[in-house]
């Protein structure tokens, strides 16, 4: 019997898509690839996901540090903003299915849990989503330096609301092989790609760690 339901956050729940303009990539005048290439590094992703470095600006600064540019105070200020504001609109603008799903989960007695790899700005909106108030705990590895999937931040989200793992179920599109690590303490497994659709490589290797998958979201009700 399933009495907890731990979910992933990013491409699970939301997704933190950019504009077609005014990105924080445009600050420097760069693409998205360029952009991204500096900002996912990583080893400054590592420290600022286990809280090392959990300061905005900071984060931002150390990103640029990495490129062959020069960018002003002003700039850096602005591509915090733009950063954090696109997060803040994901976590805003969840899809109605998404809550409904929850939304009966819990109306089932089954307790709800995050288990996130995040940093500070990827919180930093988080009580102000429609989700947070369906949430019995959120784990967010910044506050707890442990990342998915180590073992710990797993039996840590467990022990937070008081649950095993033969009564637990885990939720995630399969980013920073999650669905290994909440296999390998113990829970059952739910793949979903409503989010996020995969290429065929890497969805056969997330099958083989899946004991479910799901297209929609809804699915999850005939699993529990």
């Amino acid at each position: 019997m399933v009495k907890a339901v731990f979910f992933d956050l990013f491409f699970t729940l939301i997704v933190p898509n950019y504009l077609n303009e005014n990105n924080e990539y445009d600050v420097l005048k760069l693409t998205k690839v360029e952009w991204e290439s500096y900002a996912e590094n990583d080893e400054l992703y590592k420290e600022r996901a286990l809280g090392i470095v959990n300061d905005e600006v900071i984060i931002i600064k150390k990103i640029i540090e990495m490129m062959p540019y020069d960018a002003t105070s002003e700039q850096i200020e602005e591509i915090v903003y733009r950063r954090s504001d696109r997060i803040k609109r994901a976590l805003l603008t969840v899809k109605e299915e998404i809550i409904e799903t929850i939304r009966s989960l819990k109306e089932k007695g089954i307790k709800i849990c995050l288990i996130s790899n995040s940093d500070c700005m990827d919180c930093k909106f988080w009580n102000q989503s429609p989700l947070s108030e369906l949430f019995d705990s959120a784990v967010f590895s910044c506050n707890v330096g442990m990342l998915k999937p180590n073992s710990g931040i797993y039996e840590f989200a467990m022990n937070s609301i008081g649950v095993k793992p033969e009564d637990s179920l885990f939720v995630g599109d399969g980013g920073f092989e999650e669905l290994f690590g909440a296999k390998h303490v113990g829970m059952k497994t739910v793949f979903t790609e409503y989010l996020d659709k995969k290429d065929n490589k890497r969805r056969k290797v997330l099958m083989e760690e899946a004991d479910y998958y799901i297209d929609r979201f809804r699915g999850l009700l005939e699993i529990v």
